[in-house]
């Protein structure tokens, strides 16, 4: 009975968490529809809203350019980091293991101003211009450590029995890891390469530091608008973002089930060829 009434009283305070996050986004989205073109009254349905983003160049090509810089530093971030959690997973000694964790997760939890404001002085002092490569390289920094903790459990999960019996196989260093470590690791890997997307997408504040004129991301856009006054193609806009994220979640989640199946079912049968191999042997 005790256990029951914990379960509903942690169901009851995750609801009101949930109602507390999304009831501000479903309120932009219902007014995106609003025809009257404020937030006070609800005067009547309409897409026109929706029709001015998709009519709006400048606001399509800010799109192009988050996505751009979220994908690219995603991408670069995940391969830089997979190797560096590789790295910290295989070294020795444990100094030096406990520091390389220590410089990440201070990363993690360092302020995102702190960040941006790092970075700004750091691009200055080398007479970097601001722009697409500092707000990219940016986005990479920042992400790094997101995908090195998602990652690092998935290697201390993997089953190092199966390295040995692939090397007892007779397999290459670069059979290993191509067909062991890297499969045993990918829902780690996707899950670190999304992380990043989203973190990229939505970012503000180090974004707000170190891009330049000429370029934006939504996130400074928005911004931007914001401050001259409510738009409902802010909603729309906004309606779209999280419909798109929504979406991306669900192809994550497949993605992800998908991996998980494949991937038991390869180790399956590479411990199935372990055993037959052994059985030779000691025949």
């Amino acid at each position: 009975m005790k256990g029951t009434a914990n379960t509903k009283w942690n169901n009851a305070f995750l609801g009101l968490v949930f109602t507390i996050l999304y009831l501000p986004i479903f309120y932009l989205i219902f007014y995106s529809f609003n025809a009257g073109g404020t937030m006070n009254d609800f005067t009547g349905f309409t897409w026109e809203h929706y029709q001015s983003v998709f009519e709006d160049t400048r606001l399509i090509g800010i799109v192009l350019n988050t996505f751009l810089v979220a994908l690219l530093s995603a991408l670069i971030a995940t391969a830089i980091s997979t190797m560096g959690a590789i790295f910290i997973y295989y070294t020795k000694k444990r100094n030096i293991k406990n520091t390389l964790l220590s410089l990440n997760n201070v990363l993690m939890v360092s302020p995102d101003v702190i960040i941006g404001a790092s970075l700004l002085i750091l691009f200055t002092m080398l007479g970097f211009s601001l722009g697409f490569s500092s707000v990219l390289l940016s986005h990479i920094a920042f992400s790094i450590p997101i995908v090195v903790l998602m990652v690092l459990p998935k290697l201390y999960e993997m089953n190092d029995s199966m390295i040995s019996a692939a090397q007892d196989l007779g397999a290459s260093s670069g059979q290993v890891f191509s067909r062991i470590l890297i499969p045993s690791i990918t829902p780690g890997i996707l899950s670190g390469f999304f992380m990043a997307f989203t973190y990229s997408l939505d970012d503000f504040a180090v974004t707000f530091f170190v891009t330049g004129n000429g370029f934006t991301t939504l996130a400074v856009e928005i911004y931007s608008r914001a401050r001259r006054g409510v738009s409902l193609e802010i909603n729309a806009l906004s309606a779209l973002m999280f419909l798109f994220t929504l979406l991306l979640v669900l192809g994550y989640y497949f993605i992800q089930q998908y991996g998980h199946n494949k991937h038991a079912q390869q180790m399956k049968a590479i411990g199935k060829s372990a055993d037959s191999e052994r059985m030779v042997k000691r025949g």
